[in-house]
């Protein structure tokens, strides 16, 4: 473990943002982590992981810990589950892979998604159909106040959409260390029916799906829709879907008629951020080195050597006219720095 100076960014965020950092440390056992934290000499800290959920926007001046503890463990096996412990600087995608060979069902909608395990509590990151919360059980977290490891367990974690408490009250307050999921052994409850999975299947001639169909067919519409943060810089999904009151929703069906909605409650709805993008104009416009992609209007891209205060002033024109249009906000999902 070695603390390094004026280190760039770059390979440490799928934006591809080149900003540096005065400081610069990677840990990979707890142990590290602890001596690391309880140095007084830098009082300002960044915690980075696989970087997937971040917009970096100027150098940090400070120590940057970068979080490579790795590690899959079963803590306890049983007829019908399985509790399996991920370290946060696991890949998450080889994760869910690794548990899908080992035929653990729970977490297969989720193949593909940027970013490390340890962030996956923070953001209760989701898709087609499923989120973290699904499968959580638990996750240990060191506390910046004292260096000790918490126990956080699903009712600690108050989830909601994209949202945990590591995202308000605890918000800076913790570095999560491990994460452990219940997986299903038999009788795997697969979700097929949310967006083109099912579609998807079909295509491939799959009528019986296992998980590791679904892993597949996930995997397949998210290649086709979504950009390689390896070939082009992207954070994933840079905002939201909004809630909104049904009242607003009809209103717009005024105007909007083919607006596609998804119930949340008896008096709200949840729309499609990428669709109201598409609607404004802004899908595949691209504005020298940055903008939206091609193929999935939620994506922000970076085609090379664009800054970050860029894609965030074009983030801040997608909103305004957003809400100019619609009289919709929408929320940025990733952290900008």
């Amino acid at each position: 473990m070695q603390i390094q100076q004026n280190i760039s960014l770059k390979p440490f965020n799928t934006f591809g943002i080149d900003v540096s950092a005065n400081h610069f440390v990677s840990v990979s056992t707890i142990e590290e982590l602890k001596q690391i934290l309880s140095l007084k000499e830098y009082p300002n800290k960044l915690i980075l992981g696989g970087g997937s959920n971040m917009l970096l926007t100027k150098n940090f001046e400070g120590l940057v810990i970068h979080v490579n503890l790795k590690g899959i463990e079963i803590v306890s096996e049983h007829t019908d589950c399985v509790f399996v412990k991920a370290y946060a600087g696991e890949n998450w995608h080889e994760f869910v892979l690794w548990c899908i060979n080992n035929d653990f069902g729970g977490i297969e909608n989720l193949s593909l998604i940027p970013g490390n395990v340890g962030t996956t509590p923070i953001q209760n990151i989701g898709a087609y159909g499923v989120e973290i919360k699904d499968t959580f059980e638990s996750c240990n977290a060191i506390s910046l106040e004292n260096i000790h490891i918490e126990t956080f367990k699903k009712e600690d974690c108050q989830f909601d959409y994209r949202n945990s408490i590591f995202k308000n009250e605890a918000k800076g307050k913790y570095i999560v260390t491990s994460v452990t999921f219940k997986l299903t052994k038999q009788n795997h409850q697969l979700h097929i029916n949310y967006g083109t999975i099912a579609s998807q299947l079909e295509a491939m001639k799959i009528t019986a799906p296992s998980i590791q169909d679904i892993s597949k067919a996930v995997i397949a519409i998210r290649e086709s829709k979504l950009p390689n943060p390896k070939v082009i810089g992207n954070s994933g999904s840079f905002f939201k879907n909004p809630v909104v009151p049904k009242t607003l929703y009809t209103n717009l069906l005024q105007n909007f008629e083919d607006m596609p909605s998804y119930p949340v409650s008896d008096t709200e709805v949840k729309i499609p951020a990428g669709w109201l993008i598409e609607k404004a104009g802004f899908k595949g416009k691209r504005f020298g080195d940055y903008g939206v992609h091609k193929n999935q209007a939620l994506v922000l891209v970076n085609y090379g050597d664009a800054k970050g205060s860029d894609i965030l002033n074009l983030s801040i024109l997608i909103q305004d006219t957003i809400k100019r249009l619609f009289n919709i906000y929408i929320e940025a999902e990733v952290n900008i720095l």
